[in-house]
């Protein structure tokens, strides 16, 4: 039996990948009317951009963007069996892969999840679903742009990384957790295609072996 397959979290977790599932951003007309306006061209833009990404974010407030069930189930697995106990998310949104990783420190004896969001409304709603959890006492949440609030008090030893807010950043956000990255840490980055720079630094080498794991994630780990 582990904290991620039994109560209070499977049951949570059922009903959120539900919720995520069911989510049709279709049904807001605002935010379907901006996204048809755009081109091919210009979302793959938007996608990568390093500099647009807090108002195309902020049109999102109200959408999960969460991991696929069976990434969040990755998440635990490769959590619980490097032992992680110090882990950094980048990109909380409603907080379904903060349940699957806090799960992992649970079960391996406890630890410190860091984990970073800049929308308001959806701190506010991970709150709610980590507190349902019982999970909140592992989990320290910062609320603003990664890019300052991960600049600075990082565990001085992290085990693993997770890359899953604004694609465009996740080069920088490497950048500010690098010095913090033991060797053996590993980096999962969801859907790391919308960041070419992103990839030719962990697959080109430069202290990283890297593998496109799935359709969805980037497995990454750091040599050194």
């Amino acid at each position: 039996m582990t904290t991620l397959t039994t109560a209070p979290v499977a049951p949570l977790l059922d009903l959120l990948f539900a919720v995520d599932k069911a989510a049709d951003p279709a049904s807001d007309p605002a935010l379907a009317a901006y996204w048809g306006s755009l081109g091919a061209e210009e979302r793959a833009e938007l996608m990568q951009s390093r500099t647009g990404y807090t108002d195309f974010y902020a049109r999102l407030k109200n959408l999960p963007l969460a991991v696929s069930r069976e990434t969040g189930t990755l998440l635990y697995m490769l959590a619980r069996s490097t032992g992680a106990s110090a882990i950094v998310e980048f990109g909380t949104s409603f907080g379904l892969s903060t349940i699957c990783l806090a799960s992992a420190l649970r079960d391996n004896g406890g630890g410190l999840l860091v984990t970073s969001e800049f929308e308001p409304s959806k701190v506010a709603r991970a709150r709610q679903h980590l507190a349902e959890s019982g999970l909140s006492d592992l989990v320290e949440f910062r609320e603003g742009d990664a890019l300052e609030t991960l600049s600075r008090d990082l565990p001085a030893s992290v085990d693993l990384l997770l890359l899953d807010g604004a694609k465009g950043l996740y080069l920088d956000i490497l950048a500010l957790v690098e010095p913090y990255l033991r060797p053996g840490a590993l980096i999962i980055a969801d859907n790391a295609d919308h960041c070419p720079p992103y990839l030719e630094r962990v697959r080109g080498g430069n202290g990283y072996l890297s593998l496109p794991f799935s359709d969805e994630v980037e497995l990454s780990i750091r040599l050194g």
